[in-house]
C-alpha cells in the first residue's frame, strides 16, 4: 500500500463533503498538474491518503482510500488529464496544522513542506505513521 495526501480548498471541496458520499467515493478531479496527474496515475485501490484543507485551515483532517483507479477526469475533454476517486474512511481525531508538521525535524523533508503547491503528492510510510500519531489517530 502507498501514502498520499489530496489537497482541498474547504469552500470548494470539504472533509464533510468527501464523508457525505460515503462508500461510493467522489472523483479527485479538476487537477491540471502532469506531476500531481502523475501521481494519480501510481495510485492502486486500497492506497490511503491525507485528506488536506488548505487556504486557512492548513490541516490534515482525515484519511481517504482510492477506490478506483486513474481513468479519464470527467470534468474535461482533454484526454491529457485523468483522476482517481476516493471515499473517506475517518477524521482525525486532532487536525494536524501545517505549523506543526513544519515543526517536527522527522517531517522535515515531507512534500507538504518541500513542494506545498502541489495538489496530490506522495507519503511516505514514516511519514503517514508520524502524522497519524500526531493527529491522535489509527493510521489503518
Amino acid at each position: 500500500m502507498a501514502y498520499w495526501l489530496f489537497k482541498s480548498e474547504p469552500n470548494t471541496w470539504s472533509w464533510d463533503d468527501q464523508v457525505a458520499k460515503a462508500d461510493a467515493g467522489e472523483e479527485w478531479d479538476g487537477v491540471r498538474n502532469y506531476q500531481a496527474r502523475n501521481f494519480m496515475r501510481e495510485m492502486k485501490i486500497g492506497d490511503r491518503g491525507f485528506f488536506y484543507h488548505s487556504m486557512k485551515e492548513k490541516s490534515v483532517v482525515g484519511i481517504i482510500e482510492v477506490c478506483a483507479e486513474s481513468h479519464p477526469d470527467s470534468s474535461t475533454d482533454d484526454p491529457r488529464w485523468e483522476c482517481v476517486d476516493i471515499k473517506a474512511i475517518r477524521p482525525f481525531e486532532q487536525p494536524v496544522t501545517l505549523d506543526q508538521i513544519k515543526a517536527t525535524p522527522d517531517l522535515a523533508d515531507m512534500a507538504l513542506v518541500k513542494n506545498s503547491r502541489l495538489s496530490v503528492q506522495p507519503v511516505t510510510d514514516a511519514e503517514w505513521q508520524i502524522v497519524c500519531q500526531m493527529g491522535q489517530t489509527k493510521p489503518d
